[in-house]
């Protein structure tokens, strides 16, 4: 399945409130530190129209047209309705949610990763039909991405600089990781220490960090965009494997029990922890049945909205 351009024009005003709605899912996926915004893009139907949107300022007929200053002809000529109205979606969703999510993964942990683990489970489940032909090659290429977000989701996090060339490394590999479904940004951003950071500078509205790492975030996004967008043109069922495998290895960092084998102190004091093991619940009380019951609405959502999108979708010619 080759990535379908969707005409600008075709959309009214109300499928743009859909998409900025998208947008927000996104966002609120990306300010934990375990779930990747393009799991949601991926559950939600847009993640193949998100890659090739983002490859659009690099292709040579934009940077053309950019140069000759037809400012008219590049903005028909880049998808900028659609990004528009899903950055809105996400930057609301940060905004907004940072502070109850960095409170609610504090208070009731447990809770908040089960809904995200019944999400990620559904969404490979409704990931696989994309892939239109198994082989030993997209097992292989699945089974690899497995491995790889197994390994990087137990990796300890360190402490690194606060100076502002980290800060614009850091956005740029933690967007990179934020559109793989499976690797979160956030967690990206724990592993080198600077999660706490920028949650900080977003609540304390600390605009000169937020600008370098957003513009770290900016250069990174379309850049890895454009290898992505490749991977899909060329090979697309072993690139949407390996995004599987990416989901299933990610599960070990959202089981919603865990016990903590070992903590670092942030720059404001608190503890944060590095080392962790997944564990069964110890007993089975009202907030385990809580939690299970918010697994199990992550994963209606999911095979809800899949079918709605599924619906819409129209009939092969």
């Amino acid at each position: 399945m080759m990535i379908k351009e969707k005409k600008q024009t075709s959309r009214t005003l109300a499928d743009y409130a859909g998409i900025a709605a998208r947008g927000f899912a996104m966002g609120a996926a990306d300010v934990v530190p375990g779930v990747s915004g393009g799991t949601m893009a991926f559950i939600l139907g847009i993640y193949e129209e998100l890659i090739e949107s983002l490859r659009q300022p690099l292709s040579l007929k934009i940077i053309r047209l950019a140069l000759n200053f037809k400012i008219k002809e590049v903005l028909q000529a880049v998808n900028w309705q659609f990004l528009g109205s899903l950055g809105i979606g996400i930057l609301a969703a940060i905004f907004t949610l940072a502070s109850f999510l960095e409170s609610a993964l504090v208070n009731y942990p447990a809770l908040v990763w089960s809904f995200f683990f019944g999400l990620v489970v559904a969404s490979i489940f409704t990931v696989i039909k994309r892939v239109k032909r198994w082989g030993l090659l997209t097992y292989a290429a699945a089974i690899v991405g497995t491995i790889a977000a197994y390994i990087t989701v137990g990796l300890v996090p360190i402490q690194t600089p606060e100076d502002a060339w980290f800060i614009f490394l850091s956005g740029f590999i933690a967007i990179c990781a934020m559109i793989l479904p499976g690797i979160s940004g956030s967690f990206i951003l724990v592993l080198l220490g600077k999660y706490q950071y920028i949650l900080s500078a977003v609540t304390n509205r600390d605009f000169l960090t937020l600008i370098i790492f957003s513009l770290g975030c900016g250069i990174g996004l379309v850049t890895f965009a454009q290898v992505l967008g490749w991977l899909f043109k060329r090979y697309h069922d072993v690139t949407v494997a390996v995004l599987i495998g990416l989901m299933v290895g990610s599960l070990r960092k959202i089981w919603p029990w865990k016990e903590t084998l070992s903590t670092i102190l942030d720059r404001h004091g608190a503890e944060i922890p590095v080392e962790q093991v997944n564990i069964l619940p110890p007993v089975f009380d009202a907030q385990v049945a809580i939690a299970l019951v918010l697994a199990l609405v992550g994963f209606a959502v999911v095979f809800l909205l899949d079918t709605i999108a599924s619906r819409r979708e129209p009939a092969p010619a």
